[in-house]
């Protein structure tokens, strides 16, 4: 087998233009010749196909997607017959990414909370169905000509009904670093409020045109968003509803307790913006500064009394080791330990 191309033939499907192109697959425009039907295949590189275990993913991808249907997701086929090789058909939907709409200009504060509740219904509904996605960006979201939202790309999702795999051609970090939530930073497998903290930076780009974190590299922002807090998006329009900035930063807390705990709850406040209360964020400021339940201030005192215990009770052992009680000069032979001779 060889990489295939526009103009290539795959089983029933006739290949007509490179759409997209990643370190794992590509992506293109095809006609189902039996039908007629426009759709968009997804292959894998030839190199990954006989990894066991990224099949195995890539099978999960496609069994997602076949088991959805929601408006604002886009639909996986199921295959016809049996498959010459590896790869995934699905609606071709012919309109632009969420990032081609971007640019670097903010969108209108109506439009960006219209597309974020279409993709936030859109991931309600995912868990509903015990899905995480995990890697929502603005390359995994198509705007239709009509102007709606559609989700796409479940390579990295995480089926909870699913057992855990693991893939050396993958990290235990997985995500794209701009949207990826503190927790999957530190390489854990992330729940809805992993896609909570994606779509609440997805709405606070669209609000502003920037990223709540910036930095030099991939590694500067993660450590900015383990220790930081994200610039307020009044920084950057200070004419933005306030309202609508408490939603953005209550969805982009650091901690996965402190942001909405349920989708529906962010998409409650979208739709009633003035109905918001803002936080009092003094109990998230307070527990930040608690190590284990301790307060920040008062860690080196109890630091300094663990090594005093720990020092005690080394020097207990090694007298206990040599045969004489901690603390007397006098011979083991005395035989008692409270008379002088």
């Amino acid at each position: 087998m060889s990489e295939l191309t526009a103009g290539s033939r795959l089983d029933h499907y006739e290949l007509e233009e490179l759409l997209a192109r990643s370190g794992m697959a590509s992506i293109f425009k095809a006609v189902d010749v039996d039908t007629g039907r426009p759709v968009a295949l997804k292959v894998p590189h030839l190199h990954l196909e006989g990894d066991i275990v990224f099949s195995e993913r890539f099978r999960r991808e496609e069994q997602i997607g076949q088991r959805l249907d929601h408006p604002g997701i886009i639909k996986v086929f199921a295959p016809k017959g049996k498959r010459s090789r590896t790869y995934i058909a699905m609606e071709l939907v012919e309109g632009r990414s969420l990032r081609a709409l971007l640019g670097k200009k903010p969108l209108p504060p109506e439009r960006a909370v219209e597309l974020t509740l279409e993709l936030g219904e859109a991931l309600a509904y995912l868990h509903s169905n015990g899905v995480v996605h995990r890697d929502l960006k603005p390359e995994n979201v198509l705007i239709t000509p009509e102007g709606h939202a559609k989700l796409l790309d479940f390579g990295i999702a995480l089926d909870e009904s699913a057992r855990r795999l693991t893939w050396t051609g993958l990290s235990s970090t997985v995500g794209t670093p701009d949207y990826m939530a503190p927790e999957q930073a530190k390489g854990r497998r992330g729940d809805v409020r992993t896609d909570i903290y994606a779509l609440g930076t997805l709405l606070y780009e669209m609000l502003t045109g920037e990223l709540p974190f910036v930095g030099g590299s991939a590694e500067a922002i993660l450590r900015a968003k383990g220790s930081e807090d994200p610039r307020p998006p009044r920084g950057i329009v200070p004419e933005l509803d306030p309202m609508l900035e408490e939603i953005a930063l209550h969805a982009l807390e650091r901690e996965p307790r402190d942001r909405y705990q349920r989708m529906a709850d962010l998409l409650d406040d979208l739709k009633h913006p003035d109905q918001v209360v803002p936080r009092d964020r003094s109990e998230i400021l307070a527990r930040r500064r608690r190590f284990f339940g301790i307060p920040r201030e008062r860690l080196l005192p109890v630091f300094l009394g663990v090594i005093v215990i720990l020092l005690g009770s080394l020097t207990w052992l090694s007298h206990r080791r040599s045969g004489a009680p901690a603390g007397s000069s006098l011979s083991p032979a005395s035989g008692h330990g409270n008379e002088l001779r």
